[in-house]
């Protein structure tokens, strides 16, 4: 049977021992739901489904997760009808009902999603892709390439909360070298970044598809961007960078970039010698050395002139990996000036949103991450 049916689909919990019945179905608004069955041990494998809820499918992000979740043979997507979607008591039942949640909601209303769990519902998965609890220690981090553990504490958690885009990017550089001994936790450090408008949701989607927009814009002039907290809270650095964001004419894609001086941002054991831009490209390499979804591409510019990296050999594009789950690590230096740039390329809505949020529930309901972000 299939949810579209409005007929009864069998599914099972997070850790296939509660079966449920998912019944809040947008062609059935009539309906009854029915009392959910007894718990039990075990789930025979031909009834081995996941029943979700994305809590604000709408939007921006919910709408890329939709898309990436609706063709899902092992996914029972529970919707509810449009007139319904803002109903508290409506959303109560359908987080209630499903083994995972996806927050794809203001963080406000996403704080206000987390509470509709009812009290002895101790089996529901809630991934967050708001900033809400992106520092809460209650709340995994969902960035499984971060260490070595953080993918089994993912796994193991029924609260994720999913990155920020520009997060995700400057995390994925700064991580591993203050991890590695490469730079220092009490660098001062600035970072630079620029995004595809759909960054901005529906509202600013609207202004660049429309008739007249700026070609390119800097924003956050406050130096308090919201990703700055998470930034911080997991790059192992003891206080955020100055961030410099931006946004583009184009609608996905983004690049975040880190500029460090060997003198006063590296360790000084680690800057010594000759070297130093093969040694920090080589601590990204073997952090990221066994992951799928996170790469780091040859050292410098002549390395990604011969490889066709470089837009007519002179351009990173920031849209390349559009509609992917992928990262890809750029690492270019001149060890004669003591410098270096780390950057990363990824897709806001992709590895920086929706892909990620995709990656976190495979995990948490023990399937391949991989699946549907290929």
């Amino acid at each position: 049977y299939s949810y579209r049916s409005g007929l009864a689909l069998l599914a099972p919990g997070p850790a296939f021992g509660y079966p449920m019945l998912s019944l809040l179905l947008a062609s059935s608004p009539s309906f009854t739901a029915r009392p959910l069955p007894p718990p039990r041990a075990h789930c025979t494998p031909d009834v081995l489904m996941a029943a979700v809820f994305i809590d604000g499918e709408a939007g921006t992000t919910g709408l890329q997760v939709r898309g990436r979740l609706s063709t899902r043979d092992d996914i029972d997507l529970i919707t509810l009808p449009e007139e319904s979607r803002k109903d508290p008591a409506a959303r109560a039942e359908a987080i209630n009902k499903a083994d995972a949640v996806i927050l794809c909601l203001p963080d406000a209303a996403a704080i206000e999603a987390a509470a509709l769990v009812a009290a002895d519902n101790d089996r529901t998965v809630l991934i967050d892709a708001s900033t809400a609890h992106r520092t809460n220690a209650e709340w995994a981090y969902g960035f499984p390439e971060l260490s070595g553990a953080q993918r089994s504490k993912i796994a193991a958690s029924k609260r994720i909360a999913n990155p920020g885009c520009y997060a995700t990017g400057f995390i994925s550089l700064l991580g591993p070298l203050v991890g590695a001994g490469a730079v220092r936790r009490e660098a001062r450090l600035v970072t630079s970044a620029v995004s595809g408008y759909s960054g901005g949701g529906n509202p600013l989607i609207a202004v660049y598809e429309g008739a007249e927009h700026e070609p390119w814009g800097a924003y956050g002039f406050s130096l308090s961007h919201k990703h700055l907290p998470e930034m911080a809270a997991f790059s192992g650095l003891d206080r955020p960078p100055i961030f410099m964001p931006a946004v583009g004419d184009f609608a996905q894609g983004m690049v975040v970039s880190v500029p460090l001086h060997y003198d006063s941002d590296l360790e000084p054991a680690f800057a010594e010698g000759e070297g130093v831009g093969e040694r920090l490209h080589a601590a990204l390499a073997a952090h990221y050395a066994d992951e799928h979804f996170v790469s780091v591409m040859s050292l410098g510019e002549e390395a990604w002139k011969e490889e066709g990296l470089l837009e007519r050999g002179a351009f990173l594009r920031p849209d390349a990996l559009n509609d992917s789950n992928h990262l890809q690590i750029f690492v270019y230096c001149n060890d004669a000036a003591r410098t270096c740039v780390v950057a990363a390329r990824l897709d806001n809505l992709g590895k920086g949103a929706s892909g990620a949020a995709v990656q976190n529930l495979n995990i948490a309901l023990g399937l391949d991450e991989r699946t549907s972000l290929e």
